[in-house]
C-alpha cells in the first residue's frame, strides 16, 4: 500500500483550482512520481458557494475525493493528519502568518506568493528549521527558474541574471513595438484580454518583477535586500517615439529585472530597457517570461515559458508537492549556509553604469542642442546616437539621445539641470541600454 502525502490549500482561484484539476486528470502519474499518494484534503476559501461551483465544475463528487471546504484556516493548520499546508490566496502579512502558523504546527509549506516572499523570505527558512518549504511557483509560473538556480547550477558563481518576469508588461511592450499602439491602447487591450488586472499598477509600475528579482537574488547571491532597497521603474512612460528611436538603432523595449555580480557588490534593477534585436531575450513576445543567467562554469542558460497563468503555475505547486514527498525540498530561500568570507553587499542605486537612452521635447529653436549638450558635458556625459522629429504641436521638436556609459548619479543630476531650462517643454524621460552581459 503506497502511503499518503496530505495536502491543506488555502485559495482556491484560479491557480487553486488548477492544482487540484492537475492532481485529478494527471493523479496517477503525479502518485508513481512522487511515490507516494497525492490527498487534497481541505481547502480554506472565501466563500463556500462559490467553491462548492467550482468543485462542481471539476466533477469532483464523482471522483470521490471528499474534499473538505472551510472558511477557517484553523481547520487545516490544527489537523494533525495534513503533512503540508499550500498558500495560494496572496497578500503579504496574512499569508506569512500561515506560513508561521504551518511551520510551527510541524507541517511542510508551498507557496506561489511572490510579495510575501520578497518581504519575508528571509524570515521564513529560520522557522522551517529543517522543514521543506516549496516556492517555485513564486517566480515565472512554469519555468522551473527556482530548482535551476537552486540545485542546477549550484556549482556556479551567478555573474548575471537578465529576465523578463512580468508577462502583462511584455505583453504590452509587444504591441507598442510590433503594432505601433500607445501605451493606454496596449494597456485596454491586456485588460479585455485577461492578461492585466483591473487595476494593473502592481505589473506596469515594475513591482511584480521586483519581487520575483530579489528572490532570485537570494538564492543567487544570498542577498537579502527589500523592495524599497532596490532600483524598480516601470513602463506607463513609454511612447511611440521611444519605440521608433529603439527600431531606427536595432533595439527592441523590456521590462528587465537584472542582477549583477561585480567583485563583492551585487547590481538589482528592474526597469524598461532596449535591448539589441539580435539577442536571446529580445525575442521572448507577448505574455511569455524568459530569464537569461551566466555562471561562470556554464556560461550563458536561457530558460522560457508561460510566467503565469492557472495551469503553469499549478505545474510548479505540483512540482514542490512531489519533491516534498520524495525527502528533496529543504527550505533553502537563500543560501543555507553564509559565506564565512566575500559576504556580497547591495550596490548603491546611483553607483550603476549603464549607457542610457533620453527623450526630450524641446522649443524648436536655433541652439538648442548646443545648449543641452553643454549640460550633458558638464556632468561626464557625451551623446553616442541623436534623432529629431517634429511634433504635432508647434514649434515643438523631439530630441532623442543614446548617450555612452555614465553613472546613475550623472544621468540624474543632468536631467534635473534640463528640466529647469527653458527650452525643455516636459520632463526629461531615460531609459537604460542594457548590453550584452560582459
Amino acid at each position: 500500500m503506497m502511503s499518503k502525502l496530505v495536502l491543506g490549500m488555502v485559495g482556491f482561484g484560479v491557480v487553486g483550482s488548477s492544482v487540484l484539476k492537475a492532481i485529478l486528470a494527471n493523479g496517477e502519474i503525479i502518485n508513481a512520481r512522487a511515490g507516494k499518494q497525492i490527498v487534497l484534503k481541505s481547502i480554506v476559501v472565501r466563500d463556500k458557494k462559490k467553491a462548492e461551483k467550482k468543485l462542481a465544475e471539476l466533477n469532483v463528487i464523482d471522483t470521490n475525493a471528499n474534499i473538505t471546504l472551510s472558511t477557517n484556516v484553523d481547520d487545516i493548520l490544527q489537523d494533525s493528519e495534513i503533512d503540508v499546508v499550500i498558500e495560494l490566496m496572496g497578500g503579504v502579512e496574512f499569508a506569512y502568518t500561515i506560513a508561521q502558523r504551518a511551520l510551527k504546527a510541524k507541517k511542510a509549506f508551498i507557496t506561489a506568493n511572490k510579495a510575501m516572499l520578497a518581504y519575508h523570505r528571509s524570515d521564513i527558512a529560520p522557522l522551517a528549521n529543517g522543514l521543506p518549504v516549496g516556492f517555485e511557483a513564486s517566480v515565472c509560473g512554469g519555468i522551473p527558474i527556482i530548482r535551476v538556480l537552486k540545485d542546477g547550477l549550484s556549482a556556479n558563481h551567478i555573474l548575471g541574471i537578465r529576465g523578463i518576469l512580468n508577462g502583462t508588461s511584455n505583453y504590452i511592450l509587444t504591441q507598442m513595438q510590433q503594432f505601433g499602439k500607445n501605451f493606454a491602447t496596449a494597456l485596454k487591450e491586456a485588460q479585455n484580454l485577461g492578461y492585466a488586472e483591473a487595476d494593473p499598477s502592481l505589473d506596469i509600475n515594475g513591482g511584480d518583477a521586483g519581487h520575483k528579482l530579489l528572490i532570485l537574488a537570494s538564492l543567487a547571491y544570498g542577498i537579502h535586500a527589500m523592495p524599497e532597497d532596490i532600483l524598480i521603474e516601470g513602463i506607463a512612460d513609454i511612447t511611440p517615439d521611444d519605440m521608433e528611436f529603439a527600431n531606427e538603432f536595432g533595439y527592441v523595449i523590456k521590462l528587465l529585472g537584472i542582477a549583477k555580480k561585480q567583485d563583492d557588490e551585487v547590481e538589482l534593477r528592474v526597469h524598461p530597457s532596449m535591448i539589441k534585436k539580435e539577442s536571446m531575450i529580445s525575442k521572448v513576445d507577448g505574455v511569455m517570461n524568459g530569464i537569461s543567467v551566466i555562471g561562470d562554469y556554464v556560461g550563458e542558460s536561457m530558460y522560457y515559458g508561460a510566467g503565469a497563468g492557472g495551469e503553469a503555475t499549478a505545474s510548479s505547486v505540483i512540482s514542490d508537492i512531489v519533491a516534498i514527498a520524495r525527502g528533496e525540498s529543504a527550505a533553502m530561500l537563500g543560501f543555507s549556509r553564509p559565506l564565512e568570507e566575500g559576504k556580497l553587499r547591495l550596490k548603491d542605486k546611483e553607483k550603476i553604469h549603464s549607457r542610457y537612452y533620453i527623450r526630450l521635447y524641446v522649443r524648436d529653436k536655433p541652439g538648442v542642442l548646443g545648449e543641452v549638450a553643454q549640460i550633458l558635458g558638464r556632468h561626464n556625459i557625451s551623446i553616442g546616437a541623436f534623432l529629431q522629429k517634429e511634433t504635432d504641436e508647434k514649434n515643438i521638436a523631439t530630441m532623442l539621445f543614446s548617450t555612452h556609459h555614465c553613472y546613475e548619479r550623472e544621468i540624474n543630476h543632468a536631467l534635473c539641470e534640463l528640466e529647469q531650462i527653458d527650452s525643455i517643454t516636459q520632463k526629461p524621460f531615460k531609459m537604460r541600454l542594457e548590453d550584452e552581459y560582459e
